[in-house]
């Protein structure tokens, strides 16, 4: 609501300082579009910083990834509105200038404040461009980071042109008091909840590593101690960036889960070898000093609206599974948990599930073995063979919220049969870590 309310709001700017009656004709009514188009397309732009703030309500309201996720879509949209700005705007002072595109581009970017926006749109195309690239190359949080700095840039490089004497947003009007307000909330919210409140809870808590314990081969328990972690009200399936300060690993944040609900002094988290970055953490030195930004996530028990409860692990998405128990006050009978393994490696964490599952009469489902050959399953082909189901294994699927933590692809083949199965979306919560 709040999204389309700023954007119905770009264009009433226009609307209130009279732009309809400037358009008359041709020309006018193409700088009118472009005028229209920048507008929503920054406020796009602005409305991309505040999802990917990190900011707890927001969080808390629909999830982390699930803000990242609709900053990314707004990516091409902000793009191409913001070009089609520049575009309509030459365009409309070349049809008024006697169709001379060449003598219009040279004349607006002359403008030193124009010439800057200029150099925003060139940073803001690489940073698209990047980003899809980012994201299909798996790229480190460092070099995300880079990029999105560049769109910093950019954003601030756009705001002196917008402020030209006689424009929508000329200053001194209620129009540019508006649109420095947005710019505030959208720049303040990233400095306060992605800059000093990580920086400030890192140096309140203090957290160092007090030891490491390898439980599997390629997997390991970071214990962490600190003062007063009980304020930080961490939830059993949330999740954190990490920062360790060691010699190995001081380059790369890490999104990882708690793999236990917090004591007032402790914490952990479970890695697993998935890289470089994970393979030195598993060896990380006891006394290395941590930082961290979070927690972060809605894949909790306070998520719930169903009676029962369904949870679904594979790999190291045991891990907020196992908390997620610890943390949840359940009824003899109230959740199942499904594990599921494909490999001959040893299992991690299954160990501490059963015993939290024996506590509170839990249900465990263990499901090993790899998938049919030849198939788009998630179950294992002993469990194919016997045809067991989703709804066979869960009679009260449908009255249950499901919780899914394991390999993307795998993710989506469990929420596929769950959907198929008549699970409602609301029901149904899957949270993939990002930054």
């Amino acid at each position: 609501m709040l999204f389309w309310a700023s954007v119905a709001m770009s264009v009433m700017l226009f609307v209130l300082w009279g732009g309809i009656a400037t358009m008359v004709d041709l020309g006018s009514t193409m700088r009118g579009l472009g005028m229209i188009t920048g507008l929503i397309g920054t406020d796009l732009v602005l409305v991309m910083l505040v999802l990917a703030a990190r900011i707890p309500w927001l969080d808390q309201l629909i999830g982390h990834d699930t803000a990242i996720a609709y900053h990314r879509k707004l990516g091409k949209p902000a793009l191409y509105l913001i070009l089609a700005h520049a575009a309509l705007l030459i365009g409309g002072a070349a049809v008024l200038d006697g169709f001379d595109v060449v003598g219009a581009t040279i004349t607006i970017l002359t403008d030193l404040d124009n010439f800057l926006a200029s150099i925003g749109l060139l940073l803001f195309v690489v940073v698209v461009v990047s980003s899809i690239v980012a994201a299909v190359r798996k790229w480190s949080y460092e070099a995300w980071y880079v990029i999105h700095l560049l769109s910093y840039i950019a954003i601030v490089l756009a705001l002196p042109h917008q402020s030209i004497p006689g424009a929508v947003l000329a200053d001194g009007s209620w129009r540019y008091a508006y649109w420095l307000t947005l710019y505030g909330i959208a720049f303040g919210s990233l400095l306060l909840f992605r800059v000093l409140l990580p920086v400030g809870r890192s140096l309140f808590h203090g957290l160092k590593v007090s030891r490491v314990e390898h439980i599997a081969p390629g997997v390991a328990s970071i214990y962490l101690t600190g003062r007063r972690v009980e304020s930080l009200r961490i939830r059993g399936g949330q999740y954190a960036l990490w920062r360790f300060w060691g010699a190995k690993t001081w380059w790369h944040a890490h999104p990882i889960s708690f793999s236990a609900t917090p004591t007032p002094n402790t914490l952990r988290i479970t890695v697993r070898d998935l890289g470089d970055g994970s393979r030195a953490l598993t060896n990380v030195n006891p006394g290395t000093r941590v930082t961290f930004s979070g927690p972060f996530g809605i894949f909790t028990n306070q998520a719930r609206t169903a009676p029962h409860a369904v949870l679904i692990s594979a790999g190291i998405g045991v891990t907020p599974i196992r908390a997620f128990l610890e943390d949840a006050a359940l009824s003899p009978g109230e959740a199942t948990v499904i594990l599921r393994h494909s490999g001959s490696d040893p299992t991690y964490l299954w160990d501490e599930i059963h015993a939290l599952a024996e506590e509170s009469g839990t249900r465990v489902i263990e499901m090993r073995g790899h998938r049919p050959p030849g198939t788009t399953t998630w179950i294992s082909a002993t469990a194919s063979a016997e045809q067991l189901t989703l709804e066979s294994m869960l009679p009260d699927l449908t009255d249950s919220d499901l919780y899914v933590c394991g390999p993307i692809a795998w993710t989506e083949l469990v929420v596929r049969d769950a959907r198929a199965a008549g699970v409602p979306n609301h029901q149904i919560h899957v949270e993939q870590f990002d930054w």
